[in-house]
């Protein structure tokens, strides 16, 4: 390579094209092009065209971190590389002027190269794709930005209306309880968004020490949201499933200290192991255009475990428990037993609002690779932007008419079911 700088690479031929070489030698050739490194391998043999080998040849490219793309408002915030490398060679018959092929050709991406197996010898590179332009990704980060504080507002709007309604009705215990867990999810979404613009703000300034603050902080944030929809979900179960007629001492101080308390244990060790620090998201040119303070790219491992992992449980969780508070809420519409939200407006906004609440919307970042990844990444800024709204709206419907008794609220539904079961037996 007669670029010092740039990685080396490792090029294995099979035995079998040793077999066949007579006065003939093999050739490697390195022109340049707009692919990774700038770098195209080209391997020949004499004049011969040679392909079908059952012993593929084997091109290893070896690269840093690859570029990363925009990611959206909090944190699905900076997710592992937003590219995909793909084996690619050149086929001279593809159009007027030639162009790339894979088809022969197999990827094996690694953490410090990508391997290329493939049939036949030509000229090889490494293609990087998708990946968002610089000014597409501007606009998301734009997005992302003014989508936090549309977030926030609607997040203190939630609070103050929760606040209002315990301090001023008189509340049975079970709507009580779940006004404060609401009042918690919203507050660890103010703060998720809070920290999110607090760490875009200040990384590309901040010193080491106060980058890993930001960022811990943030990942605590983000762990809380994440605990809370799984505090949520475990309510509904109790309410709708299990149906919990056992009072349970200090129940909303001891979801307290779980929603709070579980996440500062992890971000603890996490903090402890050199997790955070600070974090650069690019273009496929190299040109960043954030800092963030996050968990760096050495310890990604941290985000899977913590992040991705820990969220796949709970939206599983949350998905079986929504599917059956679902379908038990429609099997009492069917009964006649439950009046007041028969309308389809007010059927789809309690069905929405509950999605939003058990953190559905959050899923799409794991939609956030592949040719979509564009669009995904809008639409999962712009829906979790939109979640403060979503349960604002979703909270004034379906709790405020409490205070009138109406027969289509939660509690009637519980004690409905409740009288029914007690029949029954």
């Amino acid at each position: 390579d007669e670029d010092e700088d740039a990685p080396a690479g490792k090029i294995h031929l099979p035995r079998g094209i040793f077999r066949s070489l007579t006065s003939q030698t093999v050739r490697l050739a390195l022109p340049t092009g707009q692919v990774l490194n700038n770098t195209v391998v080209g391997i020949m043999v004499g004049e011969s065209s040679i392909s079908g080998l059952q012993q593929p040849v084997q091109i290893t490219f070896s690269h840093g971190e690859l570029p990363q793309v925009s990611q959206s408002c909090r944190a699905a915030l900076p997710s592992p590389p937003g590219v995909t490398p793909r084996c690619v060679f050149w086929d001279a018959s593809k159009g007027a002027a030639g162009g790339w092929r894979s088809s022969g050709c197999d990827t094996q991406p690694g953490d410090k190269g990508t391997v290329c197996s493939c049939d036949h010898l030509t000229f090889f590179t490494l293609l990087l794709s998708p990946a968002l332009e610089g000014p597409t990704a501007r606009a998301l980060m734009a997005v992302a930005t003014a989508g936090c504080g549309v977030a926030m507002a609607f997040s203190v709007f939630t609070m103050a209306f929760c606040i209002f309604v315990r301090c001023r009705f008189r509340l049975e215990d079970t709507v009580r309880t779940n006004l404060g867990l609401h009042l918690n999810l919203v507050g660890s979404l103010l703060l998720l968004n809070l920290a999110f613009l607090l760490s875009t703000g200040l990384a590309a300034r901040a010193s080491p020490s106060t980058c890993r603050a930001l960022g811990g902080l943030t990942h605590y944030c983000l762990l809380c949201c994440f605990t809370w929809m799984a505090l949520e979900g475990c309510q509904l179960y109790l309410l709708f499933v299990k149906v919990l007629g056992t009072y349970i001492h200090h129940y909303l101080a001891k979801l307290c200290l779980l929603g709070w308390g579980f996440p500062a244990l992890v971000v603890g060790v996490a903090g402890a192991l050199g997790s955070y620090g600070k974090y650069h998201i690019q273009t496929m040119d190299h040109q960043v255009i954030a800092h963030l303070c996050w968990i760096t790219p050495k310890h990604l491992l941290v985000h899977y475990i913590t992040n991705c992992g820990y969220f796949g449980l709970i939206f599983l969780f949350n998905m079986a428990v929504f599917g059956v508070v679902t379908h038990k809420s429609c099997s009492l519409q069917g009964t006649g037993a439950v009046q007041g939200h028969s309308k389809p407006w007010k059927v789809a906004l309690v069905a929405a609002g509950l999605f939003c609440l058990l953190g559905a919307t959050w899923a799409l970042a794991f939609l956030t690779y592949g040719i979509s990844s564009g669009a995904v990444l809008h639409l999962f800024t712009v829906l979790n932007s939109l979640q403060g709204i979503f349960i604002f709206i979703w909270l004034v419907v379906l709790y405020y008419p409490k205070t009138k008794e109406s027969t289509g609220s939660l509690s009637y539904i519980i004690r409905h079911d409740k009288t029914t079961t007690g029949s029954q037996d």
